[in-house]
């Protein structure tokens, strides 16, 4: 079992959540972005504006990985990724090919995951390998912005992340300037929660990766959201 402390020590103080995460305040420390993963990415952006009023700006496409993304501001360093197959990479991705044919599936746009910033992912790799954690990565990826700049980042991913509940971590370039930054404003990331049927179990799983968070109970397995936006409130499960 790695500690809290150990694993702030471990991560760059990458994931870090309170413990209330139902209340509007208690928001991850260092949550990064979500992920609200739909089949058309057209239509990804159309459900966020009717909902918030605000337009995700088409971020780029995720050369080898099969998807494509849209994204939108959620105030304080933090920004909602519409993410999508994309249509004109027909290969295989060589990076986690069970995505963009999930994606495919969906019939309504739902989060599928989220991610937690550190500072070092290099190091946060090496001491998970220490305490036994399982992981993918660090994985080196990048897109091109529609203004043609670059973005670089590079992922670690959890082997069981149990269907996205629990986090990736992201480390972005030292020259490349944070999405958020320049994504569209308007909406602010008021709540962030994870829920299951068996909360204690899924506790346990947070806690033994040294990420700690509130579990709420809930029927099925989920994350939920909810961002409030010029138009109005949308929840996202």
């Amino acid at each position: 079992m790695i500690s809290r402390r150990n694993f702030l020590i471990l991560a760059g103080g990458a994931a870090m959540m309170p413990r209330n995460s139902w209340a509007s305040d208690k928001i991850p420390t260092m949550l990064d972005h979500i992920l609200l993963g739909c089949s058309d990415l057209d239509q990804g952006i159309a459900f966020v504006e009717q909902h918030t009023g605000v337009r995700p700006a088409m971020g780029g496409v995720h050369p080898g990985r099969g998807t494509r993304n849209a994204l939108l501001g959620l105030g304080q360093g933090r920004y909602l990724e519409v993410i999508a197959p994309d249509p004109t990479q027909t290969a295989i991705p060589t990076t986690r090919a069970e995505l963009p044919a999930m994606l495919k599936q969906l019939a309504a746009p739902q989060l599928v995951e989220w991610a937690v910033r550190t500072l070092n992912i290099e190091a946060s790799a090496e001491r998970l390998r220490k305490y036994g954690v399982a992981f993918l990565g660090p994985t080196p990826g990048s897109r091109a912005r529609p203004d043609g700049r670059m973005l670089h980042w590079t992922t670690l991913n959890f082997d069981d992340d149990r269907d996205g509940l629990l986090p990736f971590l992201i480390e972005w370039g030292a020259d490349t300037a944070h999405p958020s930054e320049d994504a569209p404003a308007g909406c602010k990331l008021e709540s962030f929660a994870v829920a299951g049927p068996n909360p204690k179990e899924l506790a346990a799983e947070f806690e033994r990766r040294g990420i700690e968070v509130e579990v709420a109970n809930g029927t099925t397995a989920h994350l939920h959201a909810r961002i409030v936006g010029p138009a109005g409130e949308m929840r996202l499960d």
